[in-house]
């Protein structure tokens, strides 16, 4: 038996033996996106359809849009229709991030399958809480269909979202590497935000918390367009910080997130000194390199590569402070903050928001002394009993 054998998704368990709750719904709505497929790859929307022949009446779609053709950040998709379906396809990045109660009107349950990235900034489920809100405005309860998390689920990362932060890549008290399934995700956001909406899951089978994706057996989809490979996914949770700042993340190039850098900085300069901060699990390569769009769209910058050596080793978040910690030391004068607006948010500092604290900030800043940054990347001592009694798994 294969691995990708072994597991089976919530999508797929939906059409084999499906719950209650979307037999016996007369319509349903689904929220769902390029990577919403199962193991032959076939989108979610047709499976369903077909298992539940007449039923799917909407289609809602999160940040990048249901197919993911707006790559570049914070770009607004537009409402349409599936010419296949016949349905409505409503956008919840758009006027509005939160179904309103007339996208809903008619549907007798919301479907989700979502693949999240282990990530607290990322927008996904944070639509997810609209999409719960005003659910339970409506009376619809939702059913969400689980997938692994990327990033395994027994490590966490990063402390817990100071709610004076809050924002739409961030709503709920979660450290930035969380560890919770998206289904989890679902009966987490519902209790601590106080929701009250009627939410179902739909658990996998064989997944264990210890797998990272690779382990799935699973090929991987883009979730989003600027996460084309795990590798990317991987230390998305320390280098989404980046977005923060004037760095480049490396959107605008094939790679986007593992490598980062400036015009301003000397490759070797940057690996030199983040040699001494005993950054495990990856290998640092200098590069140089031009986004296409973006930061410094169409400039040559120089920065860093970093590959995974030990996955299951490898702590994002710490990793990405002490870069930015030691670019703050390096070039002062070059090195700047990225100003508001971002992500819907015109008045708090983005790598707040971003972070969750402004300790962050401190600390690349240097008022923080460098014997701080073991404390700030790790996650809450609590945080496994916190979220104990929502664990599917």
């Amino acid at each position: 038996m294969t691995m990708s054998q072994a597991i089976h998704l919530g999508l797929e368990i939906a059409c084999q033996t499906p719950p209650d709750v979307l037999c016996s719904a007369r319509t349903f709505g689904l929220l769902s996106n390029q990577a919403s497929v199962d193991r032959s790859f076939r989108h979610a929307a047709f499976v369903l359809n077909k298992r539940f022949p007449g039923k799917l009446k909407a289609l809602f779609g999160p940040q990048h849009g249901l197919w993911s053709t707006a790559q570049d950040n914070m770009i607004e998709t537009g409402h349409g229709r599936s010419a296949r379906l016949d349905v409505p396809v409503f956008s919840l990045y758009s006027e509005t991030r939160k179904p309103t109660q007339q996208m809903l009107d008619g549907l007798d349950l919301l479907v989700v399958d979502l693949q999240d990235v282990g990530t607290r900034v990322y927008t996904y489920v944070w639509t997810l809480t609209y999409c719960l809100e005003a659910c339970a405005q409506k009376g619809i309860p939702v059913l969400v269909l689980d997938r692994p998390n990327p990033l395994g689920g027994d490590i966490a990362e990063g402390p817990l979202l100071d709610t004076r932060f809050a924002s739409f890549v961030g709503r709920a008290s979660l450290p930035m590497r969380h560890g919770l399934t998206f289904a989890e995700l679902a009966r987490y956001c519902n209790d601590v935000m106080g929701l009250s909406a009627d939410v179902r899951t739909l658990p996998m089978q064989g997944w264990r918390r210890h797998m990272l994706w690779p382990q799935t057996g699973r090929a991987w989809v883009p979730p989003s367009p600027n996460l084309p490979r795990w590798d990317g996914a991987l230390v998305y949770p320390g280098q989404v910080l980046l977005e923060g700042t004037n760095l480049s993340e490396g959107r605008g190039t094939t790679t986007p997130f593992e490598q980062f850098g400036a015009p301003f900085i000397d490759p070797w300069q940057l690996l030199a000194l983040a040699s001494t901060h005993n950054l495990r699990g990856l290998a640092l390569r200098p590069v140089q390199f031009e986004p296409t769009f973006q930061k410094w769209q169409g400039e040559a910058c120089g920065g860093l590569f970093l590959h995974a050596t030990e996955p299951s080793t490898l702590r994002s978040y710490r990793t990405t402070l002490a870069l930015l910690r030691c670019v703050s030391e390096l070039w002062p004068q070059q090195f700047a903050w990225r100003q508001p607006p971002y992500e819907y948010e015109t008045v708090q500092m983005p790598i707040d928001i971003l972070a969750g604290t402004d300790d962050v900030r401190a600390f690349v800043n240097g008022e923080r002394p460098l014997s701080h940054l073991d404390a700030l990347a790790a996650a809450p001592p609590d945080w496994w009993q916190r979220v104990r009694r929502f664990l599917l798994y």
